[in-house]
């Protein structure tokens, strides 16, 4: 695995990191000594002091109102806006994973245009950029930073838990001829549910918690692979994308503290600043 030793440490965090006793003796000394009070008003006592304690108790512990989720929402809801365009170019350096346009996006047409989304400023500060971009600078990522950008689902919609499961499957087929039509060196899925989608497809099952993991995954889970084997034109076997997992840079993803998701975004830039310079990478106007 391309991370190292010491990251897989720090990152480990992220992985899968009354009754009154006396009772008996009270009622051993109310038989041991007569009451001149009335059994029924015993009885009525009793019943009030149980109401009213019941009363307490409700008082406090007020049932916690729930937020109600999202549900599958038909494409038809969100017919009128159109899907991005795809980012993608041969041979590049890596390409992004989202789960899909939000409707913000969407109406906007460029990747991650939501103002709380952290996607454009994580990238500047993991040194992928140089620089913030704005969405509306989405289409020069190839030409400035040989990157691409795709999403596991086409459609918009509101948020994922507003996609089905068989969507995101056949999302997964999708990206996987994707790649190996592109051949990205790279693939960098943007958020756990998104890989958890693509693992669910492979593998016919969720991940254990010990199974997942942000950074870099084995060999065997490259992306873009085919049954034969495939050589370029400089005699290199294709044996599919590297797969690296980042968090989710939507603002609702509060799991992790902004310092925690740098920290799991960082060595992938440092690792596509080692390739641009290794490659000679030079921005085209």
């Amino acid at each position: 695995s391309p991370g190292t030793t010491s990251f897989k440490q720090s990152l480990s965090r992220f992985q899968y990191t009354t009754a009154s006793r006396s009772s008996s003796k009270e009622n051993v000394d109310q038989k041991e000594k007569p009451s001149s009070t009335p059994a029924s008003l015993k009885r009525k006592r009793t019943t009030t002091t149980t109401i009213a304690s019941t009363s307490a108790s409700a008082a406090s512990s007020p049932a916690k109102k729930k937020r109600p989720s999202s549900k599958y929402a038909d494409p038809s809801k969100y017919a009128h806006l159109k899907p991005l365009v795809d980012i993608l170019e041969p041979n590049l350096i890596c390409v992004f994973v989202g789960t899909n346009p939000g409707v913000q996006t969407a109406t906007a047409g460029h990747a991650y245009a939501h103002p709380s989304n952290h996607f454009w400023k994580l990238l500047h500060s993991s040194g992928l950029t140089d620089r913030r971009l704005k969405p509306e600078e989405d289409r020069s990522l190839p030409a400035l930073y040989c990157m691409g950008n795709t999403n596991i689902v086409s459609r918009p919609s509101k948020d994922a838990a507003e996609l089905s499961k068989e969507e995101m499957a056949a999302g997964t087929a999708d990206l996987e001829a994707k790649f190996f039509k592109y051949k990205p060196e790279a693939v960098c899925i943007v958020g756990k549910g998104i890989w958890e989608a693509i693992w669910r497809y492979r593998h016919g099952k969720n991940p254990k918690r010990e199974e997942f993991r942000y950074g870099w995954q084995d060999e065997s889970e490259n992306m873009g692979k085919s049954g034969e084997e495939v050589v370029d034109a400089e005699g290199n076997v294709w044996k599919g994308a590297r797969v690296y997992v980042t968090t989710s840079t939507s603002g609702l993803a509060a799991s992790l503290k902004p310092a925690e998701k740098e920290e799991i975004w960082r060595p992938f830039g440092e690792w596509v600043r080692k390739r641009r310079e290794e490659r000679g990478f030079m921005p085209r106007p």
